[in-house]
This record gives C-alpha cells, sequence and structure tokens, in this order.
C-alpha cells in the first residue's frame, strides 16, 4: 500500500531512502540519529561533514553506505516548547522537504521514523497526525511508497480520545460468536418441529410485486462480481480511477489488475479500503464485501473499529489505518 505503518528497525529497512531525525549539525547524535550512523558507516558522516549542517525544517539528502537503504535523507525536526513556537509548520516542513527530495532521487521507497517524537519532545500522538497528514496529501499527487517505522509499542500513539472511544465502542458491541452459536443451536432445536418453512416467491411472482425498471435493476446486479460493482460505485460517485484507488491506499498496479480482471477476489482489508475510499453506508459496505466473499462480524475487533469509523462518518483511510495499528489489527489497503 502506499502508506503503511510498520513496527521495524529503520536501519533494516531496504527501500530507497530512509529519513534521519538528524540534529542541525548533521554529525551525529542519539536515538535514531546514531543508530543510522552506526549502522551506515564512517562514510556516513565523512560525507556529512561536507553538507555544513542543516537548518530545521530543511532537508539534506546523502548516500546510504552499508545501509540496505541507497540514500540518507537528513531532516532536523523541531523541539517542542508548547506548540506556540511555530512547531507544527517546521514539522510539516521537514516531511515535506524530505519527500521532495525522495522525488527528486527518483524513490519509489521511503521509510520515515517519527520526528521530532523523541528526545525533542513532541507529543507522540500529534507528530503522528503530522506525518499522516503530510504524508497522505503528497501521495494524492504523486506515485510512491511510503512507510512510518516505529520501533516499539512504547513509541507510537494515537489520541487518547479517540483510543477511549473506540475501545468503549469494541466493549459495547463485540460479541462472543461461540456463545451466540451454542444459544442459537438450542433455540434452532427446540423449534425445529413447529416451524414451518416459509413460502418463497417464484420468479413471476417476485416480478409481479416490483415494478419492472426497479426489478431489472435489481437482477442485473445480482450476478455482479466485486469488480464490475467497484467501477460502477465509481461511475456513480463521479469519481477518477486515481482518486479512488488513491483515497484508498491502494497501488495503482493493484487497481489495474482488479479493473481487467472481472473475476477478481480481493482481500478483506482491500475490499473495505474500496468502501472506504467510496464513503458507502454501512448497508453499502456490506453489500460490497459479499461481492468479495465477506461480512462484517461483531466478533472480530477489526470490523467493529471499521464500523465505528462508518457509523461516525470518518472516512479518511489514514486516521482509520492509524486506529487499527494501535488496536494491533490488519491496516486497511493492499
Amino acid at each position: 500500500m502506499p502508506l503503511e505503518i510498520v513496527r521495524n528497525d529503520i536501519t533494516k529497512m531496504a527501500v530507497d531512502a530512509i529519513v534521519n531525525a538528524a540534529n542541525e549539525s548533521l554529525l551525529g547524535g542519539g536515538g535514531v540519529d546514531g543508530a543510522i550512523h552506526y549502522a551506515a558507516g564512517p562514510k556516513l558522516l565523512a560525507e556529512c561533514k561536507t553538507l555544513g549542517g542543516c537548518k530545521t525544517g530543511k532537508a539534506k539528502i546523502t548516500g546510504g553506505y552499508d545501509l540496505p537503504a541507497k540514500y540518507v535523507i537528513h531532516t532536523v525536526g523541531p523541539i517542542y516548547e508548547d506548540g506556540k513556537h511555530g512547531e507544527k509548520a517546521l514539522l510539516e516542513s521537514c516531511y515535506r522537504e524530505s519527500l521532495a527530495l525522495a522525488k527528486a532521487h527518483n524513490c519509489e521507497t521511503v521509510a520515515f521514523p517519527l520526528i521530532s517524537s523523541g528526545v525533542y519532545g513532541y507529543p507522540k500522538d500529534q507528530a503522528l497526525k503530522v506525518a499522516i497528514d503530510v504524508i497522505s496529501d503528497f501521495l494524492l499527487e504523486n506515485e510512491m511508497k511510503v512507510y512510518i517505522v516505529i520501533f516499539d509499542k512504547a513509541s507510537y500513539k494515537i489520541g487518547e480520545k479517540l483510543f477511549s472511544d473506540i475501545a468503549e465502542y469494541i466493549d459495547d458491541h463485540y460479541v462472543d460468536e461461540r456463545a451466540v452459536y451454542r444459544r442459537e443451536s438450542v433455540s434452532i432445536r427446540r423449534s425445529f418441529r413447529s416451524v414451518r418453512a416459509p413460502q418463497v416467491p417464484d420468479l413471476c411472482e417476485y416480478k409481479a410485486m416490483m415494478p419492472t425498471e426497479d426489478l431489472d435493476a435489481k437482477l442485473k446486479q445480482i450476478d455482479e462480481s466485486f469488480s464490475q460493482m467497484l467501477l460502477r460505485k465509481i461511475d456513480e460517485k463521479g469519481m477518477t480511477d486515481a482518486e479512488c484507488y488513491k483515497k484508498a491506499n491502494i497501488d495503482r498496479k493493484l487497481f489495474s489488475k482488479i479493473r481487467s480482471d472481472v473475476h477478481y477476489k480481493p482481500s478483506k482489508p482491500t475490499a473495505i479500503a474500496f468502501a472506504i475510499s467510496l464513503e458507502l453506508s454501512l448497508n453499502e459496505t456490506e453489500d460490497m464485501l459479499k461481492k468479495a466473499g465477506f461480512a462484517l462480524s461483531h466478533s472480530n475487533k477489526f470490523d467493529i473499529i471499521i464500523e465505528y469509523f462508518i457509523s461516525n462518518g470518518n472516512y479518511n483511510i489514514f486516521e482509520i489505518n492509524e486506529a487499527l495499528f494501535a488496536f494491533d489489527q490488519s491496516l486497511l489497503g493492499a
């Protein structure tokens, strides 16, 4: 997917470029900066000495040397005081400048740490939101795969209110499917002999019950595949293909496969990603999932989180993925 949050050591990322949260000297330091210099070897420091430092909010690029990445993009994040001294604008500039350098050097894959969220003191939930907002805006106009690399769970945090709201929603809606199955099985066995099978009208009777135009449209959609439904919905929403797959956090190559193969069967996260991109209601989302052979369930935390966002009218796939990552669930996209 174009933007992915991963738990990893950024010095181990095999990408075109990794981003270093550097200090203004560019001569190494602690945290991510020190780890990158150590892994890259002394040649990185030697090149950095020729750059003349870097101002806060700006970025400079060097070779990757002993790293698996071809380049290191060094950017200097702001030291957080109280949020009233231009910290947000400077942090946004770090991401924009780094992405611009990556694009200028034809990078297809880039990995970022959460800039300024360590010893520089930027609140982690706010730092994450800045990263997501700037990167997602960039990806709407550009083709690139971007990773936000989180070293451990403690270094990752979404807003406390959002986390507690989702946790409460899960608690209110989570159902133990095994317990429900046992109760329903007993109920069915007790009532089976006294229940008569419903009389289902045949096609002719069904046709007589509905207006002809509505019936014809419904019948055409019965055998509609996931791919056909997706393309129909894109047209109905007045979107372009690119708008749809970018909002869905889906790679262009995957979308091309779906468009060209009428029988394509997506994964559940991919199918939901398109439903989010199209801003479908819960009922419409269920219909789209059925075309791919899936359904939403209250015995699945992933599904409940998706339901939470759709019910609240929040279709920002990157914010949804932040929440899914925080609850250790699969992310939306390819």
